[in-house]
């Protein structure tokens, strides 16, 4: 692996390149994205592609990429504008994409605005809250989940996060009733930890979360677009928005192995099962 900045004017952002050089791949280059994942996220997964050229990277103001603008809010179009300047700058397009959570609806903006990057794009459990049909009610829940997070710090936050993203099926009365999450139920501390910036558990992302999907442009794009949801993710938030995301561009979601971050190693600290979902990966790379 090496490591690489690529300077744009508002941002320096740390990629990194695996395997073998494009010219001495039979393959297209893969590239890997997140959001608020960086490209650490992808090294259990990395490692079963080693015949392609696997390009990672932190997205604008997380891990070693640098803003220069003066913001801390996750903007999908920003940062699919952020990927294009990466693919392009590297000369290697189209290239393959996985792309996983947020990282998933910074996918499909890319997409939208520049379909040539893209030859085939897996965009595994995109959180698009505006595709569900009780929208409104998911919004109020990720509120609360901010609200927590606000409140109490990190511990707060999580707990509401992990009752908010583990409800099964709709936002109904029921969800709303319940007691704020515990965050002694899940094992952590309760104490406030005084942080107030996480991406995942403040609003600064709610860009990802509001996004809302042009439908004819991706259909009419070139790129072969596969929406791809967790086994385990069934009837979970990220599992319906993967299902209704599809459903608007006239597919089904194709089902990977284990959860939401099905593809990370045992250094996740919530480990999926990496090998079997490259292999699920492969199988739709390969197939075209």
């Amino acid at each position: 692996m090496t490591e690489h900045i690529l300077e744009l004017p508002d941002a320096d952002l740390a990629y990194d390149l695996r395997g073998p050089a494009p010219a001495q791949s039979p393959h297209r280059p893969l590239l890997m994205i997140g959001q608020p994942m960086t490209a650490d996220g992808f090294t259990a997964l990395a490692s079963y592609f080693p015949e392609r050229t696997v390009i990672t990277y932190d997205p604008r103001g997380l891990g070693r990429s640098v803003r220069k603008d003066g913001r801390s809010d996750n903007s999908p179009t920003v940062q699919a504008e952020d990927v294009h300047a990466l693919v392009t700058s590297l000369g290697v397009g189209p290239v393959d994409l996985f792309a996983s959570s947020g990282g998933a609806v910074t996918a499909l903006a890319l997409v939208t605005a520049h379909p040539g990057d893209i030859a085939t794009l897996v965009a595994h459990e995109p959180p698009i809250l505006s595709v569900l049909p009780d929208a409104a009610a998911a919004e109020r829940g990720q509120a609360q989940v901010r609200d927590a997070y606000q409140a109490k710090g990190s511990f707060a936050g999580m707990a509401a996060f992990i009752a908010y993203t583990s409800w099964q099926g709709e936002f109904t009365d029921a969800y709303f009733a319940q007691p704020p999450a515990d965050p002694a139920m899940f094992g952590m501390p309760t104490e406030d930890d005084g942080t107030r910036d996480d991406p995942l558990l403040s609003d600064v992302s709610w860009a990802v979360t509001a996004y809302s999907p042009d439908a004819d442009a991706l259909r009419a794009a070139p790129t072969r677009v596969v929406i791809g949801v967790g086994e385990e993710s069934a009837g979970v938030l990220t599992g319906r928005t993967a299902e209704a995301t599809a459903a608007l561009l006239d597919s089904t979601a194709v089902v990977f192995p284990s959860h939401h971050g099905g593809f990370t190693g045992p250094d996740s600290g919530y480990p999926g099962q990496p090998e079997p979902f490259a292999h699920r990966l492969r199988e739709l790379l390969d197939k075209e």
